[in-house]
């Protein structure tokens, strides 16, 4: 498979505040400095900011990047320090889910690995049918595991657990799913939706408590508590998105896997959504599994990103270090396909075509690597060798 040349390697363009937009926050709860370009957000111009102090002196972005600072008039690497702060809430070790009988089973999810860690945003993004939804319906235990282990707090959650950890799972992880609409009961008023957790796990003093969380849920999500009385049908896509993202809120859960949550929805409301997410998140400290196929999304949203391809990731990185140096060739395929705004330079595009053909794997086989710090591929020894190379250039 031959290279395509890129003829966008300028750095994402930022939609400037005007002050027009106080309310709006960016990926990392800063105010006033970020906000979505309604107009660029499937172009993937976006942009992350990075800012710090060190004795009243701002460091520079792009020692920030490195994980460079200055102690005692000295350079040090940050990068291994941060590491070891992070605290691991979900790991998910060789996961394998199988459909269909035992004649003839169909793997939807191959030897998956990876760790999120508390109060970051980790994106999974890959072609539809690739096992995004499979993953994160079986960390919510809605799909059974055939193999691998999912520890939530270093604690065993698939397979047979007590009746205790069951419930403790499906408070402390819930799931904002992908289509607003199949998602709500159209038989139910708003009131018992965003109840449901609470009626189920009981997790409520009484009933004046129950609506008072009713309410403060709505709240949260930008609804005013007199929609507690109407059903779901008198509502927008928008705004059934934002019922089934305050059901969630409702159980006060520590991790939210957000399948797909804005691929319905138009860009205007798309934007209304990924902010909300992002205040939340600042707000409550919550811990997002964001499932997308949307670059241009995920690169706004994301500190992390794995990428799949047919139930097995492929790449995992930093964010902005997998969009500026992509190894594998099904993320450069991916992120060749984003759309840019500028109409003569997407004329001119050149979009790579993943063959898995171009692999050697016969005598090879490829495994799961560190080509560099907290950047994973998959690939045999030969592929390892020439990323390297290119990595160096």
């Amino acid at each position: 498979m031959g290279k395509r040349k890129s003829k966008n390697n300028k750095r994402p363009k930022v939609f400037e505040d005007n002050g027009a937009n106080k309310n709006m926050t960016n990926n990392r709860g800063t105010k006033n400095e970020e906000a979505i370009d309604i107009n660029n957000l499937g172009s993937g111009l976006t942009k992350k900011s990075y800012s710090g102090k060190i004795k009243n002196e701002e460091i520079v972005a792009t020692n920030l990047e490195k994980g460079i600072e200055f102690k005692d008039n000295k350079a040090v690497n940050n990068t291994d320090v941060k590491k070891q702060e992070k605290e691991v809430l979900l790991e998910v070790k060789d996961l394998i889910v199988k459909f269909g009988d035992k004649k003839k089973p169909f793997t939807a999810v191959n030897d998956v690995s990876f760790k999120i860690y508390k109060g970051e945003t980790f994106g999974l993004v890959g072609e539809s049918g690739s096992g995004k939804t499979t993953i994160g319906r079986a960390i919510v235990r809605i799909n059974e595991t055939s193999n691998g282990t999912i520890l939530f707090k270093g604690e065993k959650i698939n397979g047979k657990i007590s009746s205790k950890l069951d419930k403790e799972v499906t408070r402390k992880i819930q799931m904002i799913f992908q289509d607003p609409m199949a998602s709500l009961n159209e038989r139910a008023k708003v009131d018992y939706i965003v109840s449901e957790g609470l009626y189920n796990l009981k997790c409520y003093k009484d009933e004046a408590d129950r609506k008072a969380r009713v309410e403060k849920a709505l709240l949260d999500v930008g609804l005013l508590p007199e929609f507690a009385s109407r059903f779901p049908h008198e509502f927008s896509g928008g705004q059934r998105q934002r019922i089934g993202i305050a059901r969630v809120l409702a159980m006060e859960p520590e991790l939210v896997i957000a399948d797909e949550p804005i691929s319905a929805l138009d860009v205007s409301i798309r934007a209304q959504v990924l902010n909300l997410l992002s205040d939340l998140q600042r707000d409550k400290g919550l811990t997002y599994l964001f499932i997308a196929h949307d670059l241009a999304v995920v690169r706004f949203i994301t500190d992390r990103i794995a990428v799949i391809h047919k139930g097995r990731i492929v790449e995992l990185a930093e964010t902005e270090k997998l969009f500026e140096n992509p190894l594998h060739p099904y993320t450069r395929a991916l992120l060749s396909a984003i759309p840019l705004p500028d109409p003569r330079v997407e004329r001119n595009k050149e979009i790579e075509i993943y063959d898995p053909s171009c692999h050697d794997y016969a005598k090879n086989s490829p495994y799961w690597a560190e080509i560099e710090g907290g950047h994973f591929v998959l690939a045999n020894d030969k592929e390892l060798e020439e990323y390297r190379k290119g990595l160096e250039k």
